[in-house]
This record gives C-alpha cells, structure tokens and sequence, in this order.
C-alpha cells in the first residue's frame, strides 16, 4: 500500500499512455469487457472505444483513472505468472460434485440457460454462444446426470433468449429503492430524498447500460450551433420550443363547470421523440427531409384559430423569423397539410440537422414506463417519485448544465421539450374536434375543459390516460368586468420591491398563481406583497 496517493495521482495524470493498438490488448488480455471497464472508470461506452480506437483522449480525471487502469495491466500482462497462462477470455470452466463427497464431478451450470457449461467468461461459467446454448438445452435432457447419479428423464425444453450476464435477474430501479430505504431505516421520506439527489448519475448509468448492444451510439458533447449557446445563465434561449399559455378570448355560453385535466407523464412520454444522433449540420432547409431532425429558422404562419384552438406556436406576439425545433415543424407542417388544412405552411429559412431517429431513447423510456406502472400497481411512492426525478432531471440537465456532465445535448433537452407541447397541442386539438369546449391549455400537461370528456379520454395514471386536477366554475375564468384583451404583462412596484403581473387591458392586478383572476386592491392583503394571489390560490 503506497503512502502517497496525491503522488500516484499526480503521476497517472503525466505518464504517457500506450499505443492504441496496446489498450484494447490489454483489456482482452485480463478478460474485461468494454462496458464492465467504462463502468469502472465512471464514462460511457462508446467513449471509452474512442480512446481505444485513437479517435478521441481522455482527460482529467477520466485520464487518471484510465492511465492507472492501463499501468497495472500491463504489471499482470508482464509478469512471469501470467506469461504462462493463455490470454483468452474464456477459461475452461472448473468442476464440482455438488457438495456430495464421492460424487462424480461435473461442469457448473451455465449462468444463461442453467445447463453445464463449457467455459468460463470473466468468472462467470457459461457457454460461448446461444447456439451452444441450444444444443445443450436439446441433449442435457438425456446426457446430463442428476447429483444423485440416475439420469435424468428426456425433455425438450422451449426456446430460450440469451442474457448478458451482466443483465441477468437485475433491476436497476428496484435495487436502488431497496438499498436507499435500507440506508434510511425505512424511511420513505428520506429514501425519496436521496433517491432524488442521485437522479442524474443514476439516470445516466441506466441509459448506458440500456445502450449496451445498441444500433446507434450517442454522440455526449457534439460542436454546438451559436444559436443553441447561452452567453450567460440570464440570457434567454434562442430556440422557442412552443410552450402554450391559452384562453379563450370569450366566455362560453354554457354555465357548466369547467374539469382541469392532468396529462400523465408528459416529459417521459416525449422520450419517444426524433433526435439527432450526431453533430448538427447546416443542411438545406426545403424540402424537409424526414429522416433528420434539428433546429429550423422560420417565419411561421399566421393563425386564424385562436377564437376556439390555441397556436401551435405558443403565446408568440413578437413578427418575424425564430428558431424552432423539429417536433414543432413536424407539427406546422402536419397542420398546413390537406388532412387539417389550418394553416400556411411555415417559411423555412436555415436548417441545422443530422441524421436522426425516434427509437434512440425508446428501451430508457420503457424501461421508466414499466417501473411507473409497477410502482402504480404496487403503491410504492418511493418508486414513483424516483421514475419521476429520473426522467424530469435527465431532461432540464442535457443542455450545458454543471450536474450533468456526461451528456450535453442542448438540443435534444428543447426537442424532447418541444415534442411535450406539440403531444398536449394535439390532445386539445382531439378535445376540440370531439365537441368539448377548450377554455385553457397551459404549461406542459394541463387541459381545462367544459363537457363530457370522458367519452374522448380514459381515466386514469397510465401513460396513455388522463386523471382530473380540479374543477371549477366557469365564472372564475370570466368575471363580470371581464376584459377584451386580457394580455399579463409584468408590472413592478418600486415601493413594494416586488413584481406583479396586471392586465394590460384594464390596468388590474392578476393572481400570480393561476394568471387568470382579476384582484381589486382591497382583495390583497398586506401579507401577501411577495405573492399577490387569489382567494382560491391562498
């Protein structure tokens, strides 16, 4: 044991690593899979073979790791004891007479299929491909002697699927809600807010162990377009993602309540979105091609439907050309198309693309979905609120955050975004053709609604199914000195030293809250300066 570890450190940050050509050798030298090592040093997959390929360096920390990695495999590779043992990755497995003395050794059983295995692959007796598997599974009825001595009956066995080893009999989720409230005593409050603290590290390993063997690899920290950086942590984004802020402009004829409906999961549900895999690119801007997606420079259309249906756009009152992404293009262009026919279609101007695909985050979406609706079904809210921090932190930290350091994606954060405001557009828009009264659409995943919604949408906490918020009178929307363009615009108050929203229109103070309720002056209590709410809000 060194008594210096500053030293070691600093020397594995200076010494010269090996030759490209050496680093993979020394890894299939000691048997150590590519992932299982990325793991270890704490980086991805697809990094760690950039560095063994040449194409890329390690720096850092990472650098450190890796150097003392490679140092002292090569000390194992050099010694004279290991000189004489053949560097494969697979050994011949070792016998065992299950424990009964004089019994007949035989081979330990295969951790993919349970039949004996033939080799031994980084301590895991197993055998070499799923055909061997196969055979085994056809003949170990007949062959295969019991530890009694009698052979066993004759069987076929069913087909079976070939597992990792890595991957067999594991849950990720489950087993860091199990160590999280063992930690805690368990104490779900304390589990969850530990749970929640470790989010983005563990969403990040989830993802790269769910992108083991996948088709396409993902590129963490490609060049940025000027128009996907931030100059400062106050500079506005450039890119308008298409965030609706609705109401309608006049008050409904029917006096029936109006039902605030809750859309579940909206964040995770847009997972399932179109990313661009590598660096974005200026590529022509029509016609659109379908088979890449990224950011667009475009004058949108003019939208005549704001009496009944909110923009597709957002709350946008500014003219002229604006950023937006592909989620959002894809929907202008649906909406302009003769199906719908709502609008022109926009005027592209420049586009930044690569090429893309919708299923690059599908497996870590199911993977969320499923352990959601486990945790639904089983009344675990410590698994409910940790699939929620999961997802929600892996989304607000894949632009240029200092949590998240191992992915920056800034434009998949505003795709994944834009692709959760074009879903709520489209379920307004199916409550608007079904004959329900839209009275609101705001935020990410809330729809306010006069008549029978249940005949349009299913009740319930399934991804694909709606939950009810709230219900409420329509006059709470619509007040009797109601204005005509109730725009909110912000309104500071020197002497107060606060901020308040008001509307343009009338010069009356609004709910911070709800952004709909007008307040008079005497309706707002002294104490509530800071947060100039209504009764309701309160």
């Amino acid at each position: 044991m060194n008594g210096y570890p500053a030293l070691d450190a600093l020397l594995a940050a200076h010494t010269p690593l090996p030759e490209h050509v050496d680093r993979t050798r020394l890894r299939d030298g000691l048997g150590l899979s590519i992932e299982g090592l990325a793991q270890a040093i704490g980086t991805s997959t697809a990094t760690l073979r950039a560095w063994e390929e040449g194409s890329a360096e390690p720096a850092g920390h990472l650098r450190s790791a890796y150097a003392y990695f490679l140092h002292h495999a090569r000390g194992v590779a050099d010694s004279p004891a290991q000189a004489a043992v053949p560097r494969t990755r697979s050994e011949p497995v070792p016998a065992t007479n299950g424990g009964a003395p004089g019994a007949e050794p035989h081979p330990a059983p295969c951790v993919l299929c349970g039949k004996p295995a033939t080799a031994q692959v980084a301590g895991y007796p197993q055998h070499l491909s799923a055909e061997e598997c196969a055979q085994t599974d056809a003949t170990a009825g007949a062959s295969t002697p019991t530890p009694n001595g009698h052979k066993a009956k004759h069987s076929v066995p069913g087909p079976r699927r070939s597992t990792p080893p890595s991957r067999v009999g594991r849950d990720p989720i489950r087993e860091a809600v199990a160590a999280a409230l063992a930690t805690h005593d368990g104490d779900p409050q304390r589990a969850i807010a530990t749970l929640t603290a470790d989010a983005i590290p563990n969403a990040m390993r989830l993802l790269q162990g769910l992108r083991v063997g996948g088709r396409y690899d993902i590129v963490h920290h490609p060049a940025l377009p000027e128009m996907l950086r931030k100059t400062s942590p106050r500079t506005p984004n450039l890119i308008w993602e298409g965030r609706p802020n609705w109401q309608r402009p006049a008050a409904p004829q029917q006096p029936d309540p109006v039902t605030v409906l809750d859309i579940n999961g909206a964040y995770l549900s847009s997972l399932k979105t179109h990313l661009p895999l590598g660096q974005l690119q200026p590529s022509a801007p029509e016609p659109h091609d379908r088979r890449r997606a990224g950011i667009h420079l475009v004058t949108p259309p003019a939208w005549e439907h704001d009496a009944h249906l909110p923009s597709p756009l957002g709350p946008r009152q500014e003219r002229g050309p604006l950023w937006i992404t592909e989620p959002t293009l894809r929907l202008l262009l649906r909406l302009s198309g003769p199906q719908h026919a709502l609008c022109d279609p926009p005027l592209v101007h420049e586009s930044y693309t690569s090429g893309s695909t919708e299923n690059l985050l599908e497996k870590f979406r199911t993977t969320l979905r499923d352990a959601r609706a486990r945790a639904i079904d089983e009344d675990d809210a410590v698994t409910l609120e940790y699939v929620k921090a999961l997802y929600a932190k892996f989304v607000s930290t894949l632009g240029e955050s200092t949590h998240n350091r191992e992915l920056c994606r800034p434009d998949w954060m505003h795709i994944i975004r834009s692709q959760a405001f074009a879903n709520l557009w489209s379920k307004a828009y199916k409550a608007h053709t079904q004959g329900l009264t839209l009275l609101r659409v705001c935020g990410t995943d809330e729809l306010h609604l006069q008549g029978h919604w249940r005949r349009v949408f299913d009740e319930g906490r399934s991804l694909n199914e709606v939950k009810v918020k709230k219900t409420y009178a329509v006059a709470a929307l619509y007040p009797e000195s109601e204005c005509a363009e109730p725009w909110v615009e912000n309104r500071r108050y020197e002497l107060a030293g606060g901020r308040y929203l008001f509307c343009r229109s009338c010069g009356r103070d609004l709910c911070t809250g709800c952004r709909v309720v007008h307040l008079a002056p005497a309706a707002i209590p002294f104490q509530y300066n800071d947060d100039n709410v209504c009764t309701s809000c309160q």
